[in-house]
């Protein structure tokens, strides 16, 4: 098995910008751990940062709230990935780089749990990798939209059970990091 952890879309909006990831409280903090764990052992680490239109609201490149959190800045990775869309295979040379470096699995850290993540996730499953959910290392907000409304809490809930129904190991980061060193004795 080959790894790869992919630390998706950490980036100021989720912080001091619009979208506040409220649930679980610890997601940065286990990001960063998780982050650090991988180059103790030799796992390539992926940053994806979304992009969208300059007149978005959300996501705009050269505005603060586009910028990485500055922990995510300033820890080393091996390849920096801007996407467009949701899932960080689309348009993107995620895939190709995971390829030629040999990965098979792929493990999945950021923002937010219901979007970019479960749709990397469920793109990777499609083409064929191991996908690991790390579901402290993921997050998200409260929502309510014209469909109804769901808490925090519960929309990070009801994705990581439909990702452990079919899609991914789901995992909290200590037991994923307990068991890279199972893997490196």
């Amino acid at each position: 098995m080959k790894r790869a952890l992919l630390v998706i879309d950490v980036q100021n909006v989720y912080f001091t910008g619009k979208l506040p990831v409220t649930y679980p409280p610890v997601s940065l903090e286990n990001i960063l751990k998780a982050m650090d764990a991988a180059r103790e052992r030799g796992i390539p680490v992926i940053v994806i940062k979304h992009r969208i239109l300059p007149d978005s609201p959300f996501f705009s490149p050269g505005s603060s709230e586009w910028e990485l959190h500055p922990e995510i800045a300033r820890r080393p990775r091996d390849i920096l990935i801007e996407k467009t869309l949701p899932g960080a295979f689309t348009g993107t040379n995620l895939e190709p780089w995971l390829r030629e470096n040999g990965i098979d699995t792929v493990t999945i850290s950021g923002y937010m749990t219901q979007m970019c993540c479960d749709t990397t996730a469920r793109q990777a499953f499609h083409r064929g990798y191991k996908v690991e959910f790390l579901s402290d290392a993921t997050g998200t907000l409260s929502f309510t939209n014209p469909a109804g409304s769901v808490t925090d809490e519960e929309l990070h809930r009801a994705i990581l059970v439909t990702q452990a129904q079919r899609f991914s190991a789901v995992m909290k980061t200590g037991e994923w990091i307990a068991g890279l060193g199972r893997l490196f004795k």
